[in-house]
């Protein structure tokens, strides 16, 4: 994402990516050591987004934004929003209530976090993105204060009822975040 970004002009085509990591926890720039609680085997990777401390993991999905904030005429805390109302708009697609608070940014269920966000800007143009949680094992958040906060619960859809698989989900995010800000998708596989 680094090498992408840095290597882009005005010119490039902005993308989304979208995988599943292997476990790892990820320490956002301004992350606390203390909110690693007991990491164990789980790797930690220090990354340059915004946030504290988070888990990915095989069926999570999560969504790499790398576009220009220029091009989409919108500001940071515009595409949060834009990231946060795709995965409401997704969820209540479903038949599912969820919203997102203005003190701890991410998607929320009966106060059960959902979704997370992590964001980096750089010379206009962004990257990192959104975790879903759908079908991976949330044992890993106790380990962590998830996002910098203690005792916050996670979720995921499957709990929630939902039995779409990560790319199914994946899909249906990515053109609800194109139509959002304004991209034509087409799909580029790669693997």
């Amino acid at each position: 994402m680094r090498d992408f970004t840095d290597a882009r002009s005005d010119q490039t085509t902005s993308e989304l990516w979208i995988v599943e990591h292997p476990p790892v926890f990820t320490q956002g720039q301004a992350g606390k050591p203390e909110h690693l609680l007991a990491p164990g085997d789980i790797p930690v990777v220090h990354s340059d987004r915004g946030g504290q401390v988070t888990y990915h993991g095989p069926g999570q999905l999560v969504v790499y934004l790398l576009i220009s904030l220029r091009e989409a005429g919108i500001g940071i805390r515009g595409l949060v929003s834009v990231m946060e109302n795709a995965v409401i708009e997704l969820l209540a697609a479903r038949g599912c209530s969820a919203v997102a608070r203005s003190d701890a940014p991410g998607v929320y269920v009966h106060d059960r976090k959902v979704a997370s966000l992590g964001l980096r800007v750089r010379r206009g143009f962004t990257y990192h993105g959104l975790a879903l949680n759908v079908a991976n094992d949330l044992e890993p958040f106790r380990r962590i204060n998830p996002c910098g906060h203690p005792g916050l619960d996670v979720t995921s859809t499957q709990r929630l009822g939902i039995s779409d698989s990560p790319a199914q989900l994946g899909d249906e995010l990515a053109a609800r975040l194109a139509r959002a800000l304004d991209y034509r998708l087409s799909e580029v596989d790669g693997r």
